[in-house]
């Protein structure tokens, strides 16, 4: 059996301001991991979360990017860097990315 890792990343719909994040730039996203991985896993229904930050809340919408990949500490940089990357291009105050590992029968 192969040391396989589970990525989860919340890709936000809207901008922090409201305003809606265009289908080329999500596509951009998902892109950039298949050209690195191969393949992903892209949930583009809308999930909401809320949260707060120096007394403001937030009300997010965001869809889900699920990645399994061999567990190794080049792939989770490689994660770590994409999130950075995205959280900037998408100016995010951040970008909810966890991973876990798994066991695939």
């Amino acid at each position: 059996m192969n040391s396989l890792r589970r990525f989860e990343i919340l890709i936000p719909l809207q901008f922090n301001d409201g305003t809606e994040v265009s289908d080329d730039l999500i596509s951009d996203a998902l892109l950039e991991i298949v050209g690195e991985f191969g393949a992903l896993s892209y949930y583009p229904n809308s999930v909401q979360g809320r949260w707060t930050n120096e007394d403001t809340v937030y009300i997010d919408r965001n869809s889900k990017i699920v990645i399994d990949i061999q567990n190794t500490p080049e792939n989770i940089q490689w994660m770590r860097d994409y999130k950075a990357r995205w959280k900037e291009k998408l100016d995010q105050l951040d970008l909810w990315l966890i991973s876990y590992e798994i066991d695939v029968f």
